[in-house]
């Protein structure tokens, strides 16, 4: 009796990432006096990490995260109200962005660009991830 072997088909692994790089917003956050009576500029860097399960499929836009809509829900999210930390800020990110069933991580860089003098930029730098 003969042996046939077939061949293994391949099997890929994904990674697949949607990035928002260097979004600046005029925007009421801090806990001083004078940082709730102006706005001030912060940058966003997002980094959103998608289930790699799921195909990416023109005709079905439920399958794709759309990074629009993401910068939308933020410039809407920061003109509502002031925000005391730049980490209450991050978590209701994180919450606005986790409600995509498709997210999985989320890296989320924050900074004040003139807040300080003598720096460029001064912030926070948080991930989470879905378990």
């Amino acid at each position: 009796m003969k042996v046939i072997k077939f061949k293994k088909k391949e099997k890929f692994k994904y990674k697949r990432k949607v990035i928002i790089t260097d979004l600046t917003l005029n925007i009421f956050v801090g806990i001083h006096s004078f940082e709730k009576k102006k706005k001030q500029r912060v940058k966003f860097n997002i980094e959103i990490l998608t289930d790699p399960y799921v195909s990416p499929n023109g005709k079905d836009l439920k399958s794709i995260l759309n990074y629009e809509e993401v910068v939308m829900q933020i410039e809407k999210l920061t003109n509502l109200k002031h925000h005391e930390l730049l980490e209450d800020l991050a978590e209701n990110i994180f919450n606005i962005i986790f409600k995509n069933k498709l997210v999985k991580k989320i890296n989320l860089k924050l900074e004040k660009l003139d807040i300080l003098k003598k720096t460029k930029s001064v912030g926070i730098e948080v991930s989470k991830t879905k378990i």
